[in-house]
């Protein structure tokens, strides 16, 4: 009988692990997002967050949805992905909204529609992003839809999609050497990301999920240490724009 309970005991507690960790996975993916999008909207000021992070996140997290269809892996990871793209709107959303208020001149409006590849991703309205994402979306699901059978497409399907996630860090580590300061891009969302992709590998590895998860997870990590090293070495410089901007 003491065998049963402490079994059944084991189980409940496993069970609770489990669940936590599934919860840690959806949740802790835009908890990063939440200190950058309060700056933004505090600072009004949204330069110095890339907006291609988003961009690389819709397109992970979308060809990671592909992938489901044809490699079931676990849902929880399913339901992190449809909730980081609601996630990437709402910023890109609000960072188009800042930009178009802070403009002093009236600029020429940049759509979607006017297929010009120099202002690629760099639209003057919310608009464009869901729709450049829609053709994306139906582009991708009815190529997946014609070769759902054939493996090696699938897999790498399951490739590009976290490999695009593990280089979610460049467009910021670029927009830093850009600017040669991290100032408008927040230190909690970094850390956050550092956590959070430390805890998202090990929880890859532990669950067996396919292995490009893991191996890139691994590769994201990276790049946000090379992030946190920019941050240390930018360090007078970002000093140095804040109290510019504060009129210090």
């Amino acid at each position: 009988m003491d065998w049963i309970i402490s079994d059944e005991l084991g189980l409940t507690v496993g069970h609770l692990v489990g669940w936590g960790a599934a919860g840690a996975m959806i949740i802790g993916g835009i908890a990063p997002y939440i200190p950058q999008y309060k700056q933004i909207k505090r600072t009004q000021d949204a330069e110095g967050f890339s907006l291609y992070v988003c961009l690389a996140l819709l397109i992970a997290n979308t060809l990671r949805i592909l992938f489901w269809f044809g490699k079931r892996y676990e849902l929880p990871l399913l339901i992190q992905s449809i909730v980081m793209n609601i996630t990437m709107f709402i910023m890109i959303h609000l960072c188009v909204t800042v930009r178009k208020k802070n403009q002093i001149i009236r600029a020429r409006e940049r759509i979607f529609t006017d297929m010009d590849r120099k202002y690629f991703w760099a639209w003057t309205d919310f608009q464009s992003y869901v729709d450049c994402m829609l053709v994306f979306s139906v582009f991708g699901a009815a190529v997946t839809y014609l070769l759902i059978e054939f493996s090696p497409f699938v897999e790498l399907i399951g490739f590009l999609a976290v490999f695009t996630e593990a280089m979610l860090g460049s467009p910021q580590i670029a927009k830093n050497l850009q600017n040669k300061s991290t100032e408008g891009m927040s230190l909690s969302m970094v850390v956050m990301w550092t956590c959070g992709d430390i805890f998202k590998t090990v929880y890859f590895v532990v669950r067996e999920a396919p292995t490009q998860f893991w191996v890139c997870g691994g590769l994201q990590v990276a790049l946000d240490i090379v992030i946190l090293f920019q941050v240390w070495v930018y360090r007078h410089n970002t000093a140095a724009a804040r109290r510019t901007r504060r009129g210090d």
